[in-house]
């Protein structure tokens, strides 16, 4: 089978991104051709209201239409596109509303798919390029992302999965909402909804076998590009980049401890990610904390990637 191109989209609770590529399954070459992302917060409020807010739903559908453009020019038809939503459009009432609108720009249907499939995505998207790397397996790979977080254990295939319902924005809105600086409170309970819900994927996934932590998505790797003290943001510098638990700690600390302004000050940090950042970092580090990790491999290959290889199969 000769390369074929593809046209992905992932549909989060924070951001909506977009990878056209040329896939060769012969040899397991990815070649990105576009890759895109847009803050549009599609999870606002959904962790109150249980329903997708109108705003953020127009949001979305202009992130779509944008993203239709593009397809279009790179000559991708809907049988090689695939569109995939995540934990907001999961939890929602009115998720139909949000089906129809997708389906009217793209021509495609939008798959809401469950927290295991998320986390079996994400999985390959990190995965496929590892093999025979200097990244030893088993891997514990996880995907943080604004309304939940995935965590996958496997080598060539995966052991276990399980997606629990911990990410920055649901954290942000739930804990730090209205605080320009969390208080010691509000962090000792963020802390605690952590805990549980670690316990919860700790019932079907064991968090301290594997050889190797491999973190994936936007907190993970804006938190590295700030332990790394990049003065802008850099995928190839980030993707595959070692950070230790003691710096992750060290970041945690400073994006915990400053004000609206002093993070958006760090050029690194994307503007839509300025206010859930601290509640992002606090996850990455209890995680690494809880598995015992004394260092996160980056990945900036994750669920994106996965779905674009799903197109092909």
């Amino acid at each position: 089978m000769s390369a074929v191109k593809v046209a992905a989209v992932d549909c989060g609770t924070n951001s909506i991104r977009l990878l056209i590529a040329e896939l060769d399954p012969a040899t397991g070459a990815i070649t990105d051709l576009d890759r895109r992302m847009t803050i549009v917060r599609l999870g606002q409020d959904v962790d109150r209201t249980g329903r997708l807010a109108p705003e953020a739903l127009e949001r979305t559908f202009a992130a779509c239409r944008t993203y239709a453009a593009v397809i279009a020019e790179h000559g991708v038809g809907p049988e090689r596109i695939r569109f995939v939503a995540t934990s907001a459009s999961r939890d929602a009432e009115n998720s139909a509303d949000f089906t129809r609108g997708v389906r009217e720009i793209l021509g495609v249907e939008p798959e809401v798919v469950s927290g295991d499939e998320e986390a079996q995505l994400s999985f390959t998207g990190a995965t496929r390029e590892l093999a025979g790397g200097t990244v030893a397996a088993p891997y514990l790979v996880f995907d943080l992302g604004g309304g939940s977080t995935e965590f996958v254990l496997g080598e060539e295939a995966v052991r276990a999965a399980r997606s629990v319902d911990i990410g920055c924005v649901r954290l942000t809105e739930r804990h730090f909402a209205g605080s320009e600086v969390p208080t010691l409170g509000q962090i000792a309970a963020a802390k605690a909804d952590i805990r549980a819900a670690l316990d919860q994927a700790a019932e079907v996934v064991p968090l301290t076998e594997a050889a190797s932590l491999v973190g994936l998505a936007g907190t993970v790797t804006t938190v590295a590009a700030i332990a790394l003290g990049l003065e802008r943001y850099d995928s190839e510098a980030i993707h595959h980049s070692r950070i230790t638990v003691e710096r992750v700690r060290e970041v945690t600390g400073l994006l915990l401890s400053s004000t609206h302004a002093e993070r958006a000050a760090i050029a690194v940090i994307h503007p839509g990610r300025v206010d859930v950042i601290a509640a992002g970092a606090l996850v990455l580090l209890s995680i690494m904390e809880r598995t015992g990790a004394s260092e996160l491999v980056v990945s900036e290959h994750d669920i994106l990637d996965g779905i674009a290889w799903s197109a092909v199969a």
